[in-house]
């Protein structure tokens, strides 16, 4: 199939009047071996529809029709949006009905928004929205059973991050509550028009049941953001606005079999669960 190339992504671009923005995160991708790269280690197979979010000038969104049942791209900038289905349909034809294109802010859209339920997410995502459009997707679309996400390389570190990490954080711990996460790879600057100032790297998600545990996904989410919220504090006066006071966190703790004196990086997504369940009744 042919892909768009560093000629074909500036004509386009040119031909559409588009000046790649910082405040909607667009670095588009001019090499076709990093989108292939992309589309093998994401590991999709024909029967996946995939969810890219982001799709741009559709250097990715080429690679993937030809692999899956059907691509949904969510594109936010509506000029985007309604050029995808004409690229498609002028360089991979055979393919064109495998595409539909949501013209829609990705953190906004439910699953009521999509024509079909995803099964993997496959997306360049844009820098400023990596972290909460993830968490977004993986709390709406429990069809959602992998993904592999192009990010900032700081962002893959820290969506990766094992407890006891100076990195390890409340990306982590939310992350980690849906999906085993791991690094999947680098990818260099050059590969982008316009080249960020960043690296970027591969994270892949494998959805995986969440702890077991009695409390909801908020409560748990709730202690995370306490903890980190004040990161160089001890759980016990970290998680004292959370608990009511300092004493009520330290009971919540010992109760969940935690020392008082730990610090949230410390904890693992189930530790966390835990502390969930002996604390305040809201």
């Amino acid at each position: 199939m042919s892909l768009l190339g560093p000629v074909e992504v500036r004509t386009l671009a040119e031909k559409l009047n588009i000046r790649p923005t910082k405040k909607l995160g667009q670095n588009f991708v001019i090499d076709g071996g990093t989108v292939r790269k992309i589309v093998r280690v994401a590991g999709v197979t024909p029967e996946d529809v995939v969810i890219e979010i982001g799709p741009g000038l559709g250097s990715l969104t080429l690679a993937l029709l030809g692999e899956v049942a059907r691509v949904v791209a969510v594109e936010i900038d509506p000029v985007l949006a309604a050029q995808l289905p004409v690229t498609v349909a002028e360089m991979a034809p055979e393919h064109a009905d495998r595409l539909s294109v949501v013209a829609a802010d990705a953190l906004r859209i439910n699953l009521d928004d999509l024509p079909a339920e995803p099964t993997a997410l496959v997306a360049n995502l844009p820098y400023n929205v990596s972290v909460p459009v993830v968490l977004h997707l993986l709390e709406i679309l429990p069809s959602l059973r992998r993904g592999l996400v192009m990010v900032q390389a700081e962002v893959a570190d820290r969506l990766a991050a094992p407890p006891g990490s100076k990195i390890y954080g409340v990306p982590s711990v939310k992350a980690a509550w849906y999906a085993e996460v791991r690094r999947a790879g680098p990818v260099g600057r050059n590969v982008f028009w316009p080249a960020p100032n960043v690296d970027s790297g591969l994270v892949s998600l494998v959805r995986r049941d969440p702890p077991p545990t009695s409390a909801t996904r908020e409560q748990v989410f709730a202690v995370v953001d306490a903890a980190f919220a004040q990161r160089r504090k001890t759980l016990r006066a970290a998680l004292a606005s959370w608990a009511g006071t300092a004493s009520a966190a330290e009971h919540a703790l010992t109760q969940a079999g935690i020392s008082p004196s730990e610090r949230g990086e410390q904890l693992s997504v189930l530790d966390f669960a835990r502390i969930a369940e002996h604390g305040p009744i809201r």
